[in-house]
């Protein structure tokens, strides 16, 4: 899990460098307050969407066998479907994340980091927020994986 931990945070880095780099063309081509698109190849979002999966399926597969391996034998399904729960919850947790961010970064009339026109906004910093967060996330997961106790195979 924690290999799939830290590719996400690799993911997160890598958009904001493609973001960063679109920016700075919107800039030099004069469309910052246009909403047109920025001339850069969708490919340059491939190594994100690989570290993404790559990510999700360390991650999932993971969290899924700690799950089942970990729980009591009567619990094994109960336990299972914890697993998805804990995916909702970050379903929910992202978008109170992304609204929390659009609210504060837009006070004072300012334009904020996702605006309608990305090219006027400032989402490199929101992916970077991103990683920052998954960083956090991967150390308070290698602290407690490293406090954790298995339970003893049957």
């Amino acid at each position: 899990m924690g290999i799939g931990l830290f590719l996400s945070i690799l993911a997160m880095v890598s958009a904001a460098l493609v973001e960063i780099k679109r920016l700075e063309i919107a800039r030099e081509l004069n469309l910052t307050h246009e909403k047109v698109e920025v001339p850069l190849s969708i490919l340059w979002q491939i190594p994100q969407y690989a570290l993404v999966g790559a990510g999700e399926v360390f991650t999932c597969i993971g969290q899924v066998e700690f799950f089942y391996d970990q729980s009591p034998d009567a619990m094994r399904s109960l336990c299972t479907a914890f697993a998805l729960v804990t995916v909702s919850l970050g379903s929910y947790l992202s978008s109170l994340i992304l609204t929390l961010v659009s609210y504060f970064t837009t006070l004072g009339g300012q334009t904020g980091w996702i605006p309608d026109n990305l090219n006027e906004g400032h989402l490199d910093r929101f992916f970077w927020l991103i990683a920052g967060l998954s960083l956090i996330n991967l150390v308070v997961y290698v602290w407690c994986a490293l406090r954790y106790k298995y339970k003893n195979a049957a």
